[in-house]
C-alpha cells in the first residue's frame, strides 16, 4: 500500500476509535464518576440522599439550580426491583423526578403536574417481577441515578421542599 493510502487508512482508524470512545465510553466514564459523588464512594445505594441548598460554591453536580432542592439515589437493581415514592410539595410546589441509566440516557420522567398526590413507580430490569398495582419503569442498564428536583427558590420554600422530600422512598421492594 503506498504512503498516502495508509495515512488514509490511519486517520479512518482514528476517527473510528475517537467516535467509539465518544459515543459509547464517554456517557458511561461521566456517569460512573457521578454515581461514586453521589452514593459516597458506593456507600449509598438504593437510597435519596438530600443535598444542602445551593449557593455559590455548590459543584457536586455541573451548574445546580439554586432555585431547586435535590434529592437522589444511586440504584442498583442487580439484586432485584425498587420501588421508588417521591412526595407531594408540601406547598403545592412543583416536584420533577427523572431516572437515568447508566450511559445517561434518561429513561423516564415524571412531575406533579400529571401526579400532585406524589410521584410512585417500580424500576426492574426486563423480567424482574414487582408487585401488582406499582406503575412500571424498565430500565435499560442495572444501575443509574434517579434525580428529585424540587423548587424552592428562596430560604422558606426551600425548608419546606427539604421536609416534603425527607418522605421520599428508593428501596429494595
Amino acid at each position: 500500500m503506498r504512503r498516502p493510502g495508509q495515512l488514509a487508512l490511519c486517520c479512518a482508524a482514528a476517527i473510528a476509535i475517537g467516535h467509539i470512545a465518544t459515543v459509547i465510553a464517554a456517557p458511561r466514564a461521566i456517569m460512573h464518576v457521578a454515581m461514586r459523588r453521589l452514593s459516597e464512594q458506593g456507600r449509598v445505594i438504593n437510597a435519596f440522599r438530600f443535598s444542602p441548598r445551593v449557593d455559590a460554591h455548590a459543584r457536586w453536580v455541573v451548574r445546580p439550580s439554586p432555585d431547586l432542592a435535590y434529592a437522589s439515589c444511586v440504584y442498583d437493581l442487580s439484586h432485584g426491583a425498587i420501588v421508588v415514592r417521591a412526595a407531594p410539595a408540601a406547598d403545592h410546589g412543583y416536584v420533577s423526578v427523572s431516572v437515568f441509566a447508566a450511559n445517561t440516557d434518561m429513561i423516564a420522567v415524571f412531575d406533579t403536574l400529571a401526579q400532585p398526590r406524589g410521584i410512585g413507580f417500580a424500576l426492574a430490569l426486563p423480567g424482574q417481577t414487582v408487585p401488582a398495582g406499582l406503575s412500571v419503569v424498565r430500565a435499560t442498564t442495572a444501575r443509574g441515578i434517579i434525580l428529585d428536583r424540587r423548587l424552592a427558590p428562596d430560604a422558606a420554600r426551600f425548608a419546606a421542599a427539604d421536609a416534603a422530600r425527607r418522605a421520599d422512598r428508593c428501596a429494595p421492594i
